[in-house]
Formats: C-alpha cells, sequence, structure tokens
C-alpha cells in the first residue's frame, strides 16, 4: 500500500523581537513533524507576518508589507537547510517577496522545498481587496504543477482555491493532492476557503491539505486577528473517510494535524469511484459553449 503521512500546521502568530525567535519556533515545527514520520509538512500563508514585529509596527501598511519582503532570503535558507536535514518536503507557507531590481513591486510566494535541496515558487494568482487596496500587492500568473517523489501536487493560496477552474486543470495534469496555504481573520472567511477546499477535493478526487494561521498580534492592524481550523480532506465517497474530512485541528490552537493518505485509493477511485466528477467534467467546455438565456 502507497501511504503517504502528512502534517498540516495551525500555526500560532506570536510577537518575537528578534529573527532567531522565529527561526526556533519554524525549526520545532519541522523536527516535531519528523517525529511523528510525515513525509511532507505545510506551513500556512503569511506566517512570517509575526516578523512585522520587529519593525516599526506605525509606519504605512503598504511600506511594513515590503519592508518584511526583506527578510525573504533568510527564510528561504532556513527552510532549505531545514527540508535537507529533516528529510521532509516542506510547503513553506507563503512570504512576501520583491523580484530585484524592482523592490517595490511585491507578491505573494509560496516555496516548495526538497529534501533533495530543490526548491520552487508558486506564486499567489488572486489578490483579496485588502492586498490590492492595502498592501498593493501584485498577483503572479503561472499555476505549476510540481513532480515530486511523493506524488504529484499544487498550490492554491487561500483565495485561490475559490477558482475552481485552478485545482481542476491541475487535476487533469495528474495531481492528487492540492495544497491550501491560507490566511483569514475571521470566521466567515476561513470558511470560505474551507467549503471551497472540501468542493476541490470532492469534485477533482484528490486530497486537499489545508493549512492555516491562528493566533494574533494586536498590535499590528494587518494581522491583529486570526481564524484557522487545519484538515486534511478528501473526496466523499465509501473508501474515504466520514464527512471527507481525515483530520482537522481543534479550532484556533496552536496545532499539528496528521494523516495517513492512501495515494493508490486515490487513483483506483478515479476509475472506480461511485461517480467520476474528474472524467465526466471533460464535457463541461462543450455544455458551457451552448449555454442559453431563456425567457419566460
Amino acid at each position: 500500500m502507497n501511504v503517504l503521512r502528512v502534517a498540516s500546521l495551525q500555526y500560532f502568530i506570536r510577537p518575537v523581537e528578534r529573527f532567531e525567535q522565529f527561526a526556533d519556533q519554524v525549526e520545532s515545527l519541522v523536527w516535531t513533524a519528523k517525529d511523528y514520520h510525515a513525509k511532507l509538512l505545510v506551513f500556512p500563508e503569511y506566517f512570517t507576518a509575526q516578523l512585522l514585529t520587529l519593525n516599526n509596527i506605525k509606519m504605512p501598511i503598504k511600506e511594513q508589507i515590503r519592508h518584511l519582503a526583506r527578510y525573504e532570503q533568510r527564510i528561504v535558507d532556513l527552510m532549505k537547510r531545514l527540508a535537507k536535514d529533516s528529510g521532509l518536503y516542506i510547503v513553506g507557507g507563503t512570504l512576501p517577496a520583491v523580484d530585484p531590481p524592482d523592490e517595490v513591486t511585491v507578491y505573494n510566494e509560496c516555496y516548495l522545498y526538497g529534501p533533495n535541496g530543490n526548491w520552487d515558487v508558486q506564486g499567489k494568482l488572486h489578490m483579496t481587496r485588502f492586498e490590492k487596496e492595502e498592501w498593493i500587492i501584485s498577483p503572479h500568473k503561472k499555476l505549476k504543477v510540481f513532480d515530486t517523489a511523493i506524488g504529484k501536487l499544487a498550490i492554491t493560496i487561500c483565495y485561490d482555491v475559490e477558482f475552481p477552474e485552478l485545482a481542476r486543470a491541475a487535476a487533469r495534469a495528474g495531481a492528487n493532492l492540492l495544497i491550501v496555504p491560507s490566511c483569514t481573520d475571521e470566521r466567515q472567511g476561513f470558511l470560505r476557503v474551507r467549503y471551497c477546499a472540501q468542493a476541490r477535493a470532492i469534485e477533482n478526487q484528490m486530497y486537499v491539505i489545508h493549512s492555516c494561521t491562528v493566533g494574533s498580534l494586536p498590535m499590528v492592524p494587518a494581522v491583529s486577528l486570526n481564524y484557522g481550523q487545519a484538515s486534511i480532506l478528501t473526496p466523499s465517497d465509501f473508501a474515504f473517510s466520514r464527512d471527507g474530512i481525515l483530520a482537522e485541528g481543534p479550532v484556533n490552537q496552536e496545532s499539528m494535524v496528521i494523516g495517513d493518505l492512501d495515494m493508490d485509493r486515490i487513483e483506483e477511485t478515479k476509475q472506480h469511484g461511485s461517480v467520476l466528477p474528474l472524467t465526466d467534467s471533460m464535457s463541461t467546455a462543450e455544455v458551457s459553449a451552448n449555454l442559453e438565456i431563456v425567457s419566460i
């Protein structure tokens, strides 16, 4: 049986006074996942935001996020080392990043680190209103499917999971895992991401790993609150967990959610499931092209 153990974080955002405190928190979580024999560890979107407390928290919001982008290389170096030392694949949440020599345009980027030292980046494709209007963050334009030793996976960052075409394209390219790092400040925002993540698991017959931020930085307006519950989601069929939830954490508490994914079962379900939504979706484009508006 081809089983993949994965770990998804409810990452607790707390103030730090030195970069090393942030690094210690990250490193302890990596080694905890290693102790639980996970092969893949997922950090959430903007988990790096706790580093905002190292800077002038009174500066304008759009300047704060650009200042945070200066830590990109230190964070990348930290994660690369931890992935190699631990032997884990690490989805490194997201961090604000620039593309020198342009130091003004900021992107929201998720790094995937391999234990072999390789890494690549999935940028966020759709910005929330806050990201566009307050932080002035720019979108990327390309969806990637990562072909790894643990299988093919794709990453849809928070709001991106609300656009079903992305996960469908990844599933058709062979992805059996969809990673959803998110950062939401209240329950409604969290549920938009969670419900859409569950839908992507069902309609594409794939596993979805959702990682969230919890905790708060009350002195930093941009991340003063967090609401989250990490989960590992499955298709809704007899071969999988009741309610399509393999595992989930306690709401708004620091935690690590762990589950074993049967990768052979997901392939079998695509051929012999109670319904075959991924296969049957091949006719959707034709049906949509024949849309008819009828007045009654």
